[in-house]
Order: structure tokens, then C-alpha cells, then sequence
């Protein structure tokens, strides 16, 4: 009887991740002695570190060898039902943990490192697929842009046939005025108490692409019931249920963006939705002067058909929405989140433009939600984005700047412009086709944001934009008081407003949606995404309702120097508490956000005087150290 020698079992995947967790531990315990705990506090080894769990994902597959790598690629094809491109993930596999280093790598060939390499030489090189993708986020960008801005030409023809009255003459003008202001903040109202919060079972439940279309369906029907309401109390009811699919796409679209665009140009990617939302404010004021001279048929005045029209035409850009999603890929991320690894690779297939590609970052992604997941301490994502110290210093950065955008003033010119344009002596057409320019800089200084995002830096916009800002808006208050019968009166309140807007759209505009995207890991992704946009929708709710009351009790001049002063609160706060993202992978922000908040203010605090005495007094100061050190051996500033 012969005895043939068994070969031994092919390990599983998740057999070699055991040995490179039990390889990693042990070349760990060699020399470390102790841990900085992300709150600053240093524990021994071996206790509970979430934060020095969450460092580990800037990249989950270092040091481990080339040839460990292969087996895990070619077993992770294997049992993720990818048998027939076991070769794919091989090289992928090598090829992810160093996406830079793929000159070296013996398995792949000239032809696979030609597409590597020029993925950095031609970084906006992609397949069709993928920007078709990106119109489609940027139509539904385009959607709430309208529903945010028709009501702004609305507002001077709704107020008096729907009970509204908030002329001087009229004895309930100051209550009229806090309804008024009700009814235009209606959405944003629903935004921040259901809309935004619907995301994650929505999302979880439909998908990204199913949650886009709902919204998209949502916006579209809210725009004809908005046009057709006889009362403010049924218009507040139209308006408040359009805010529902305002919040369902402003927390999953930039996140779609986020998780479906290369790294190199993720952030140009994402921001689109800002510029895109500019473009929609524009096309509101575009609707406000087209449809000014639109007459009742029932009564040849103008008095309700043109602004129902107004309200009405934002179900435009919404019904483009709904056509489009049924032909764009899925989330790659989101699919591998629910087990759906065929469907993944397929989708990732469509936006790369070679196989190569598809499953490197299949299984790059997959190595960090893995990773990610081992951060969980199993409580619910709402209680772990106050629980964990790298978490909670994300919050505090969105919270920032999400706030930020709306107290810097530019959606009480979204919203009021018009008004504020016949406070300021303006026709009725005169006030519209100003407002049309306000519209227009929005969108057309927004564009550059493109390129400026991934180039300067988030915070170095803010940074640059908040105190100019402030200037034209301290600048446009006190244009007030110049003499009524003065052209200039007019002129500088105008260049004012459009100076403001136009400092905006490159900073405050594209951060904070692009920011809030990507400051999150995914676990919790969803989650604390609801929450950054339920805070932006507040606060925007907040603007809205008050403004009108705002503007008749502290003055036009009162009401702008307001807004000056928060964008002087806001310069202070963002060069404290929000540290730079630019350049960073979604993953490698859990360093960035380890960095105790104490530590971040006063390295900042002492950047500020190195950049005043180098710059400004001109001394020869020696450089200033790092705050972040790489293990490559590069160093990023904050």
C-alpha cells in the first residue's frame, strides 16, 4: 500500500490575516513600552486604546512581506467569489500597500506599471462611467441649490395673498415677519430634525444610489406642492416636507463623491457638490426673473402665478436626478460593507480602467473597513462619535465649519437678497437682476474650488477667506449709510454683497460638505455625516427664521456687522480647533484626528506668532517644527 505525501491546505484569507495580526503583535511588543492615548494620556500596553487601534489604519498593510501579500490577494479572490482574477488580486494585494512604490514590484508588468504611473502623470484620466457619476451628484447638488434660492425672488409677491404682510403700515408686521421667516426655513427646519437623520436607515436599506433617487423623488413632488399651496400653513407644510429630501441627499451625496473618487483627486471630486449647488442658486434667481412678468390668468395682475412658477421650477434639475441614478454604479464601499464582494469589484470595474486597479483598491478597502471595524467598541455610532477621542475631535472640526457657513452670512443673501436689494432702493426687476449676480459669482467663483481644494488646502481657504469676509460684509453694513440720493449708495451695497460672495465660494462655499465627507471613518460614516448636515441645516433654519425680524430691528446696517463679527469668531475658531486634511487618504486622517485638541490649539497659537515675526516683522526665524511625522519619513504641517 503506497502513502502519496499530502500537500499541505491552501491557508484561507482569514487564516493569513491571523498570522499577520499575531506577526504585527509580536514585532510590536519587541519595543513598545508605552502608548499615547488619543486624550493625551499614556496607558501601559495591552489596555483598552481605541485611538492607537484607529492610528493603525493610516495603512493597514504595512510590513507585511510582498509574498505574504500575494497569498492574501490570490485567497481573498478565492472566497470572495473573484476565483477567475486570483492573478488581479495578487498584484493588487502588493500594489496597496504602497501605491507609489509599484515601480519595484517583480509580479507586475511594464503595461500594469504604465497604468500605475500614469494615474499620477494624467490624475484626471478616468473612465466615462465615473463622470457620469459625478453629473449625476452634481444635478443632485444643482436640485437643492433651486430649492434653496426660488423662494428668494418668491418672497416679493407671497407674503401679502398668502396673509403675510410685512409692510410698516400693517399693525401684525413683527409677526408677520417671524412667520415669514418660518415658512422659508421650513426645509431646513425638517433637514436638521428628520431629513438628515433618515440617511443612515435610508442608505442602509437602498443603497447610495437608492437614497439619491429618493431624495431626487422627494424634491421633485415638495416642488409641485409648494406651487400649488393657498396658505402659508400649507406652503410651511410643502416646504417642510421638501427639507426631507434636501437632508437625505446633502448627507449622501458628498459621501458617494467621497467614496467613489481616486484619492488623488477626491477632493476636487466631492466639492463639486458645492459648486453645483451655486450653480442651482443661480438658476433659482434665473427662475425669479424669468417668470417676474407671468400674470394671474385669473386676474391679469402679478400676483400668484409667477411666484408659484418659481417655486415650482426646482423640479427640474430633480427629475434629471431620477432619470440618471438607475445607470451609475453603486458605492464600492458601501457594497463590500454588506457583503458584496462580486458586485464591489464589478462596480469598481467601472470606474478604473483596468482590472489592475479594480482590485488593488477592492482590496485596500477592504483591509481598512476591517480595520476600522476594530476600532467599534460595540456601542451604537451616535454614542461612538462622542466616545472616541479621534471621532469627537472630527465632530468638533465639522461642527466648525459646518456652522461657519451659515453664520458667515452668505444664505441670508441667498435667501433675502432680493429684499435686502429693494431695502436698499432697488426696483422690484432692478432687485431680482441683482440678486441674478449674486447668483452668478456664487457659481463661477466656486469653479476654481476645483483646483484650489487640493491645492492650498482646506484649512489655508479658510483661513485666507474668513477675513475677507468679514471686511466686505463690515464694508456693505456701513454702505448704508450713505446718502439714499448717492449712486453710490447702491453701488458699493452691491459691490459689497458681491465682494462677500465671491471671497466665499472658494472657502466656506466647497469646505465644510468636502471636509465633513471625509473627516469620518466609515463605520461610522453614515452617522457622522447625519449629524455635520443636521447641524449646517440648524443653523441654516436659524438664519432663515431670523433674518427677517433680524433685518427690521437691528437695521440693514446692524444686521450685516452681525455677520462681520461671527466671520472674525470663525477665523480664530478654525485656526485652533480645525487641523488640515489635504492630501490625506480617507484613512490617514485617524492620525491627523489622534492629536490631542489641547496640543493642536497651542501648536497653532505658536504658528501664528513664528508666521507674524517671520513674515510681517521679516526676522530670520529657524523653520518651524512639524506637528505630524509620517512613517516614510515625510512630515505634514497642520
Amino acid at each position: 500500500m503506497s502513502h502519496e505525501t499530502e500537500k499541505p491546505a491552501t491557508p484561507t484569507f482569514a487564516r493569513l490575516q491571523e498570522q499577520v495580526a499575531a506577526e504585527k503583535a509580536l514585532s510590536g511588543k519587541a519595543d513598545e513600552k508605552r502608548e499615547l492615548h488619543g486624550d493625551g494620556e499614556y496607558v501601559e500596553p495591552g489596555a483598552t486604546n481605541t485611538v492607537s487601534k484607529a492610528q493603525a489604519l493610516d495603512n493597514p498593510l504595512s510590513g507585511i512581506s510582498l509574498d505574504r501579500l500575494e497569498e492574501m490577494g490570490r485567497a481573498f479572490a478565492r472566497e470572495k467569489g473573484l476565483g477567475e482574477y486570483e492573478v488581479e488580486f495578487a498584484r493588487g494585494a502588493q500594489a496597496a500597500q504602497d501605491p507609489l512604490a509599484f515601480e519595484s514590484l517583480p509580479l507586475l508588468s511594464d503595461e500594469d506599471k504604465e497604468v500605475l504611473r500614469r494615474e499620477t502623470t494624467h490624475r484626471w484620466s478616468h473612465p466615462a462611467a465615473l463622470y457620469f457619476l459625478v453629473i449625476c451628484c452634481s444635478m443632485a447638488a444643482a436640485t437643492q441649490g433651486m430649492d434653496e434660492s426660488v423662494i428668494n425672488g418668491a418672497n416679493l409677491f407671497l407674503g401679502p395673498q398668502l396673509g403675510l404682510d410685512t409692510s410698516s403700515s400693517n399693525p401684525d408686521a413683527g409677526r408677520n415677519q417671524w412667520l415669514l421667516g418660518l415658512v422659508n426655513g421650513s426645509p431646513y427646519l425638517c433637514c436638521a430634525v428628520l431629513g438628515c437623520w433618515l440617511t443612515a436607515p435610508v442608505n442602509k436599506v437602498l443603497g447610495r444610489k437608492g437614497a439619491m433617487f429618493l431624495g431626487a423623488f422627494i424634491s421633485f413632488a415638495g416642488c409641485i406642492w409648494s406651487a400649488c399651496t393657498n396658505s402659508w400653513g400649507h406652503l410651511l407644510g410643502a416646504r417642510f416636507f421638501l427639507g426631507i429630501g434636501i437632508g437625505i441627499n446633502s448627507a449622501t451625496v458628498p459621501v458617494f463623491a467621497a467614496e467613489t473618487a481616486p484619492p488623488l483627486i477626491r477632493g476636487a471630486l466631492v466639492m463639486q457638490w458645492q459648486v453645483w449647488t451655486a450653480f442651482g442658486i443661480m438658476l433659482g434667481t434665473v427662475s425669479s426673473l424669468a417668470f417676474y412678468h407671468v400674470a394671474d390668468p385669473a386676474s391679469a395682475h402679478i400676483t400668484g402665478l409667477n411666484w408659484r412658477l418659481m417655486l415650482g421650477s426646482a423640479l427640474l434639475p430633480a427629475l434629471f436626478v431620477m432619470l440618471q441614478v438607475p445607470f451609475i454604479p453603486e458605492s464600492p464601499r458601501w457594497l463590500i460593507g454588506r457583503g458584496r464582494y462580486v458586485d464591489a469589484f464589478q462596480s469598481l470595474c467601472r470606474i478604473r480602467y483596468t482590472k489592475l486597479q479594480a482590485a488593488r483598491d477592492l482590496f485596500f478597502i477592504n483591509a481598512l473597513l476591517e480595520e476600522e471595524a476594530s476600532v467599534s467598541t460595540g456601542k451604537s455610532a451616535i454614542v461612538e462619535l462622542f466616545t472616541v477621542a479621534r471621532n469627537r475631535r472630527a465632530v468638533q472640526a465639522s461642527s466648525i465649519v459646518m456652522f461657519m457657513q451659515q453664520f458667515c452670512g452668505i444664505n441670508v443673501i441667498a435667501y433675502y437678497s432680493s429684499t435686502i436689494f429693494r431695502q436698499a432702493g432697488f426696483s422690484e426687476i432692478s432687485a431680482l437682476g441683482a440678486s441674478l449676480g449674486f447668483g452668478t459669482l456664487n457659481w463661477v467663483f466656486a469653479a476654481p474650488a476645483v483646483w484650489t481644494i487640493d491645492t492650498f488646502g482646506r484649512r489655508t481657504l479658510l483661513l485666507t477667506t474668513f477675513p475677507l469676509m468679514a471686511l466686505f460684509l463690515l464694508m456693505t453694513g456701513l454702505a448704508f449709510y450713505i446718502p439714499e440720493s448717492s449712486k453710490a449708495h447702491i453701488g458699493v451695497i452691491a459691490l459689497g454683497i458681491y465682494l462677500h460672495c465671491m471671497a466665499y465660494s472658494p472657502g466656506e462655499g466647497p469646505v465644510p460638505f468636502t471636509y465633513s465627507a471625509e473627516a469620518f471613518p466609515f463605520y461610522v460614516r453614515d452617522v457622522g455625516m447625519s449629524y455635520a448636515t443636521a447641524l449646517t441645516w440648524t443653523f441654516n433654519f436659524i438664519v432663515a427664521l431670523t433674518f427677517p425680524r433680524l433685518l427690521d430691528a437691528f437695521t440693514p446696517t446692524g444686521a450685516f456687522l452681525w455677520y462681520a463679527g461671527w466671520n472674525a469668531i470663525g477665523f480664530l475658531l478654525v485656526l485652533l480647533f480645525v487641523p488640515e486634511t489635504k492630501g490625506l487618504s480617507l484613512e490617514e486622517l485617524d492620525q491627523v484626528f489622534s492629536v490631542p485638541t489641547f496640543k493642536h490649539s497651542a501648536y497653532q497659537l505658536g504658528a501664528l506668532g513664528h508666521g507674524f515675526r517671520k513674515y510681517i516683522l521679516r526676522q530670520r526665524v529657524a523653520p518651524y517644527p512639524a506637528l505630524y511625522a509620517w512613517e516614510d519619513g515625510t512630515v505634514a504641517k497642520a
